[in-house]
């Protein structure tokens, strides 16, 4: 292959990739507009049945170390559950953000015991890092599709920290309105193992 072979083909790709990445923008924006405009009681009906799914998930298989995001704005609550979990004297585990597509794990001891982070995040507050293996790994995410690739922020961070994870049961949870056809993926993006959705109507005006 010569120089401008390879130049036109560099070219090509670049711009492939600028597409995709151009797609996520747009389907964040989309996806972020409807998450906003739920009915907030369908909301919280909805956020409680994934609670309960999963909380059935962990009794099924016995899972005793969860990853766990702590929600903020209107992400799926997952509030309950991480009580029912810190009740059962399982360890869980929540991300603290740091710059450069970087979490640092630390285990919770209690809902009252956070701190605030960037980007609007809580994390646990004086809390030990946890550096082992994950029975669960709870992901939450913008928009997914059937062959379980999801559109998270567009920060990375649980891209570069689920690929060091290759024994954890990796959950996606959704709003049925969030599945699309296909999510614009690239090479760095990685594939779950299972997504939790309810197929049920929503209210999104």
């Amino acid at each position: 292959m010569n120089i401008l072979d390879r130049f036109i083909r560099f070219n090509i790709q670049e711009a492939i990739l600028m597409t995709i990445a151009d797609q996520k923008i747009t389907l964040r924006k989309e996806m972020l507009f409807k998450r906003a405009k739920l009915n907030k009681q369908q909301k919280a009906t909805y956020d409680q049945w994934i609670c309960n799914s999963i909380w059935q998930l962990i009794h099924q298989h016995h899972f005793q170390t969860i990853h766990c995001y702590l929600p903020m704005g209107t992400e799926i609550d997952l509030t309950p559950l991480i009580e029912n979990m810190l009740s059962q004297s399982l360890t869980v585990v929540c991300p603290k953000t740091f710059p450069k597509r970087k979490l640092q794990n630390l285990v919770l001891a209690s809902l009252d015991k956070l701190e605030k982070g960037v980007f609007g995040t809580s994390h646990p507050a004086n809390a030990n890092e946890y550096t082992g293996s994950y029975d669960l790994i709870i992901v939450p995410g913008l928009a997914f599709d059937a062959n379980r690739f999801r559109l998270g922020y567009g920060g990375g961070y649980y891209d570069n920290f689920l690929v060091h994870q290759p024994t954890a049961h990796k959950l996606g949870i959704f709003y049925p309105f969030q599945e699309v056809e296909q999510v614009p993926i690239e090479p760095h993006d990685i594939q779950l193992d299972d997504i939790l959705v309810e197929q049920e109507t929503f209210d999104v005006k």
